[in-house]
């Protein structure tokens, strides 16, 4: 027979200890469970804020069919047309054209890189990695694709002509900072061919943890070479090199848990080598942080060029060069505004226009592309993200939230 062994219970013990005069054992009580940490996102949330319903906005990471796509609710200036030019990529953002004109476009938390190939005006898609650790970065030179996630560096040589060509592991080269918190990328290659790089601070406001995050750097294509081009970027996920100065220009996001209207969005335009954006110290080149302090906070700071509006997600940067548009739009700069999610009232969902002089004077943000919110009900259908002229002079738009391109064209 099976032996069952006997453990007194508690109440036992006790009454056997009364009965020998003596006091019962105590027995140690396990620690209460460490509560979850809070997610990112909060992380400078004040405490007068702690109820607050403010939360990222999910994305629709699933294929949504063009016939679900409410095109006909986009408005644009009189003369321009814009029709929808691919579907099936969950997730989209940044989009790099190939020599042979097939289309690379990133994601960052679905973890896709698509390929879009265009057949005599039909455009079929392909996954050409999965599983990465938010590949948002693509680039494409002398034939090969560049693919940067936040631990990860790879290059497709050869891809355009050979779907199945394996990737070279360029990781080691880059020395990628580890914290994954605004480490999400836009990547391309200058007017120099070298490749620019940012690094965004790896939280929403803090004293950053070593001096490698909240900059824009520059490399050789093999990774060698590495210069940082600027500091106190807080989150620059765009940028462009203007046509006639050949500055880059870039747009950053402001800090959250802040108010609905502090601070900006700004677009800034590389002044200098070492220049300083002013994170965390500093917003919008005027407004020291309430959080984290330092004497003179903004004194060095390099002001924006433009205040692209509190929290309203500024992402893809495009200077119109071509010759499709009316005159007045060329060396203009477009740029795509996701859409804001830490404000009691949306704002954002659009694409607008920042009109400057070459040295970035009397800029002035003007609407282009809208319609994708609904203001009196404050809901929304699509969420633009990257632009990318095209060689005959249209440009496209990608949907971060319905994964689709929208091609926008002139006629006269």
């Amino acid at each position: 027979m099976p032996i069952h062994r006997f453990r007194p219970s508690l109440s036992r013990l006790a009454l056997v200890a009364a009965l020998a005069g003596v006091s019962a054992p105590v027995l140690a009580q396990a620690p209460a469970p460490a509560a979850a940490p809070a997610p990112a996102w909060k992380q400078g949330m004040p405490a007068n804020m702690a109820t607050s319903t403010l939360a990222p906005l999910a994305g629709k990471l699933t294929v949504t069919p063009a016939s679900e796509i409410p095109i006909d609710r986009i408005k644009l200036p009189p003369g321009f047309k814009v029709e929808i030019w691919a579907t099936g990529l969950p997730g989209g953002r940044a989009m790099a054209r190939g020599d042979d004109g097939k289309i690379y476009v990133g994601t960052r938390g679905i973890g896709r890189v698509y390929e879009v190939t265009d057949n005599a005006g039909q455009r079929s898609v392909r996954t050409v990695v999965d599983k990465l650790n938010q590949p948002a970065g693509v680039a494409f030179r002398n034939g090969s694709l560049y693919v940067m996630a936040i631990d990860k560096v790879l290059r497709y040589d050869g891809i355009e002509k050979n779907p199945a060509a394996a990737p070279v592991d360029m990781t080691a080269a880059f020395k990628l900072p580890k914290e994954p918190h605004h480490n999400w990328k836009y990547i391309a290659f200058g007017p120099d061919g070298k490749l620019y790089v940012p690094f965004g601070a790896p939280c929403n406001i803090c004293e950053l943890p070593t001096e490698e995050y909240a900059q824009i750097r520059r490399y050789n294509p093999d990774g060698s070479g590495m210069e940082v081009l600027a500091t106190g970027v807080r989150n620059s996920v765009g940028f462009d090199w203007h046509p006639v100065t050949k500055e880059l220009w870039f747009s950053n996001h402001g800090r959250d848990w802040q108010g609905d209207d502090t601070p900006n969005d700004t677009m800034h335009r590389l002044v200098r080598t070492g220049m300083n954006a002013g994170f965390p110290y500093c917003h919008e080149g005027k407004l020291p942080d309430t959080d984290v302090k330092k004497a003179d906070a903004c004194k060095g700071v390099e002001p924006p060029v433009a205040l692209m509006g509190p929290h309203t997600a500024t992402m893809g940067v495009t200077f119109y060069t071509g010759s499709m548009f009316p005159a007045e739009y060329r060396n203009v700069l477009f740029n795509a505004r996701k859409g804001s999610w830490n404000r009691t009232k949306k704002i954002g969902y659009d694409v607008v226009m920042v009109k400057a002089g070459a040295d970035g004077s009397n800029a002035r943000v003007e609407p282009f592309m809208t319609g994708f919110m609904d203001e009196a009900t404050q809901t929304f259908w699509g969420r633009p993200a990257y632009l990318m002229q095209m060689p005959d002079g249209s440009m496209l738009v990608s949907d971060e939230q319905l994964g689709a391109i929208y091609r926008v064209s002139y006629s006269r």
